[in-house]
This record gives structure tokens, sequence and C-alpha cells, in this order.
């Protein structure tokens, strides 16, 4: 691949190191600031002679994130307007099959330039990595009168459009797409799924810890809406939203995540205190018509799975874990739906497990493995799970845990906090190809999910298991 290239906008120039060219900060739509504030995105302008892309372009408007994460997950921050931008990772070939890359981070935070998403290792595997930056908070998910709704999805659809009319360009094949996300990530892989306006714009999904409930209804939409607007003294409209500096909104936007994670009010917030997300794709009936999970496309195939104990990032992170006694549990137990009796099933399986474990494995499954299971049954035939085993000194299996081991980039600074000190590569090896052989070949290694409930638990092999978890997943069931 040569270090300049020309696409339907101009010429690009990237860097070339052994034999991966990365091009990078490459705009997919034009800046959506000034008239295009709060609009769907517009067509990138072209660009006279050659343009440099080797480095990393601007990151949308975000403030930093809820204080108890910041340590664990570093935020990228590049200024500037031109933040509808990707990245792409490719060797030299063609027709090669494609990973796009939609980044997680609560909707509110994350970017294509976090360096553990450093495409390299997938492109020395033949992979052509295309990573995605979107509209965040307000800007992207918050539900305003005057404005579409989901400008982050509109975003990701655009991203998806310049990559089937530019990809053959950096060697890839339109035609072999895999969409890919982890967290909010994967939630909007699964909205995608369901969408009309991405029909055939990929071929294959991986929905890594997040499954296809999580949405908001109108109503949940304009309550996030209304209560935004009063910490900002402004009405819930475009126009209003549209007069306020990005900035400025971005840390009000952290600041309601902050009391919803923080210490919600059912009364005030429904549903929305046990997802504890206010800023996701709204079923507006226009932009997203229905609830994704009915309509997953079941032509794309899919890959889903989550950690295996998602939510200790959340109480560990918090300290919150070694405070819960057995009261709290059963009250929290009870706040998802499940009686004295099921926590003791819970408990049965893990019978030296504190109340903060068990609350753990609880919300761990309301949260993420039961959403992800859901949508492997509703998809149907051409489905595959995982689940992924191994356990960091500092947060167990949690949340986030995983996602080093699916880009190999272990070696990425920053990383100790959630990870330790020597995460095993082995394990890296293994999770990484689950994902190569997926990309490439449409099969992860395992059988697909049916009737016996296979799922493919990764440590440092992959061991298809008969329903995990059977006794515990059963009690969802009508539930969640």
């Amino acid at each position: 691949m040569a270090d300049v290239l020309h696409i339907a906008q101009g010429s690009l120039r990237g860097t070339t190191i052994d034999g991966i060219t990365a091009y990078l900060g490459v705009p997919y739509a034009a800046p959506p600031f000034g008239e295009l504030r709060f609009a769907a995105p517009a067509p990138p302008e072209p660009w006279d002679g050659v343009r440099d892309a080797t480095g990393f372009g601007p990151t949308v408007p975000k403030a930093d994130y809820v204080d108890m994460y910041v340590p664990l997950f570093p935020e990228v921050v590049v200024p500037g307007e031109e933040c509808l931008n990707l990245n792409v990772w490719t060797p030299d070939g063609s027709g090669l099959p494609v990973l796009v890359w939609i980044h997680g981070g609560a909707f509110t935070n994350g970017s294509n330039s976090v360096p553990e998403y450093d495409g390299t290792s997938f492109a020395r595997h033949g992979i052509v990595v295309v990573s995605v930056n979107y509209r965040l908070g307000a800007e992207g998910f918050v539900y305003l009168d005057g404005a579409p709704a989901n400008r982050g999805l509109l975003d990701q659809v655009a991203a998806l459009r310049w990559v089937r009319k530019n990809i053959e360009a950096f060697g890839g094949d339109p035609d072999r797409v895999t969409v890919a996300g982890q967290s909010a990530g994967a939630w909007c892989v699964q909205t995608l799924l369901s969408m009309p306006q991405a029909k055939g714009l990929f071929q294959r999904a991986i929905a890594q810890s997040g499954g296809a409930q999580h949405y908001l209804n109108a109503d949940q939409g304009r309550l996030v809406a209304g209560e935004l607007a009063a910490r900002l003294s402004v009405e819930p409209t475009r126009d209003d939203f549209a007069k306020l500096d990005p900035a400025v909104v971005a840390v009000a936007v952290r600041d309601l995540i902050g009391e919803i994670q923080g210490a919600p009010d059912p009364a005030k917030w429904g549903d929305l205190a046990l997802s504890s997300q206010p800023y996701a794709p709204t079923v507006d009936g226009e932009v997203l018509e229905n609830p994704p999970l009915p309509f997953l496309d079941p032509d794309v195939a899919l890959l889903t799975g989550t950690t295996a104990e998602e939510a200790r990032l959340i109480l560990v992170a918090s300290g919150a874990i070694g405070l819960i006694d057995e009261t709290l549990l059963l009250q929290s137990a009870s706040a998802y739906g499940l009686g004295a009796d099921d926590v003791d099933i819970y408990r049965k399986a893990r019978p030296d497990a504190t109340p903060g474990d068990l609350l753990s494995a609880i919300v761990s499954d309301w949260y993420f493995r039961i959403p992800a299971i859901r949508s492997a049954e509703a998809h149907g035939a051409d489905s595959w799970v995982y689940q992924f085993d191994w356990a960091s000194p500092t947060l167990g299996s949690g949340h986030g845990v995983d996602l080093p081991f699916a880009f190999h980039t272990l070696d990425t600074p920053g990383l100790a906090p959630r990870l330790g000190d020597e995460p095993p590569v082995a394990i890296a090896d293994t999770f990484h190809h689950v994902w190569v052989n997926f990309i490439k070949f449409g099969d992860p290694g395992w059988a697909r999910y049916g009737n016996d409930r296979t799922v493919g638990v990764v440590n440092e092999s992959v061991v298809s298991v008969s329903d995990p978890g059977g006794a515990e997943r059963v009690l969802w069931e009508g539930v969640r």
C-alpha cells in the first residue's frame, strides 16, 4: 500500500510501518458546527493537493469520564472542528475483509484515537481496519425538538456509506464488512442491525458487552432532554442548545450521568435508574422506527458476548462492592426483578461469594449477559455467543477488561489499573484470533447458538460449553 492514495475527496498521505499503512483523521462528514450543529451529517468537502493523514484528527465535544472511571479509561482529546473523522489501517493487498470499529464510552466518552484501538494487529492478519468518531452526549443523542433524533447513529451510517464508497482504494472489499463495537458501541451495532438505513452496508457484526434492549422510548428521551435543558437554563430545542458552548453542554451531560449513577431517584427516572444510561438511541419513529431487538437483520452474521463479571467494573471502581450487605443485596435484587429464592440460586453456584460478589453477578446478567442471549435468540441461526473468562487482579473479568485482548494491544501504556502489570499474551492470542476468524471466515470457531445454547468460553483456549450459567439464565425468563 502506497503512502499516498486517492479517494473521492482527494489525495491522502499516510504512514507505513512494517508493511502496515495508517491513514488517520480522514473526514467522512462535514464539521457538525455552525448551521450543521444538531443536524444530520453532511457530506465532507473535497480538498486540493495531498492531505496529511499522519496524525489523529479532532475528537468530538465531550467532558472527561465520571471521576471513578478516569484512572481506568484515559481520555484522548484532540482540538479542532473536523471531528467526524475515521482512521484506516491497511496492509498490502486487495479484496480484503474490513473491520469497522465503533467505540464505547456510555455514549458520552471515548474516541477512535484511544491507543488500545490501534488496528495494526488486525491489519497484520490481512484485515483493513476503520475506526470511527461519532457525536456523543447531547450533540449526538439527546432528543431535541427541531433536530433529527439519534444524530450519533446517523453519523455511523454516514461513515459506513463512506466505507462502501472508498474502501476499495485502501484494499478493502465493500461486500466483506464487519461492524463491531463494545459497550455503547455494541448497543449501536445492534441498533444498526435493525435500521433500514444501514441495510447492506455490512455483512457481519460483533457486539461486545452490549445488548439490543438498551434504548430510550420517546417519553424517556423527552425526560432526559428536559432535565438537561433545565440544568442549562434553556428549552429542550435545537435552536436553544445550538446557542450554547459545546464544552458547557458536555459538562452538564457528565453531571447528569453522575446523578443517575450516584444516587438515582426511581420516582424521577423510572427504568433509567437501573440502566444508568440517559444518553442512548431513542425510538423516535423516524430514524429509529422500532425497538431494535425484534428487527435484527437475519442476513448479517452476529457474534455477541460478554465478560464473565461485567458489573465488577462499576462496583469496584465506585468502592461499593465491599459495602454491600445481605439486606442491600436483597433490596437491589428485588429492584432488578429477582426474589430471595433467586438470589439463593446465584449463591449456590458461588458458595464463597460475598454479598457484593452476588450483586455483581446479578447486575452483570441483567445489564449484559441476558441481553446478549436475547439478541442471539432473536437474531436466529447465524449467531454465536462467547464469554470472556480471564480475571484481572484489579477488576476481575469486569466490563472493558477484554478490549486490549480483542485488539491485541496489551503493550499500550496506561492499562495497568484495569489489567494489572502482566496481562497474559496467550489470552490475547486466543481472543484476537476469535475475532480474526469471524471477520475473515464468518465463523469464530465453535457451534452457533441454538437449542443447546453453545457458548465459546474464552481463556487461554476456547472451550465450547452448553448453557453456562443456565440455572441463573432461567430466572430471567419473563423478567429480562
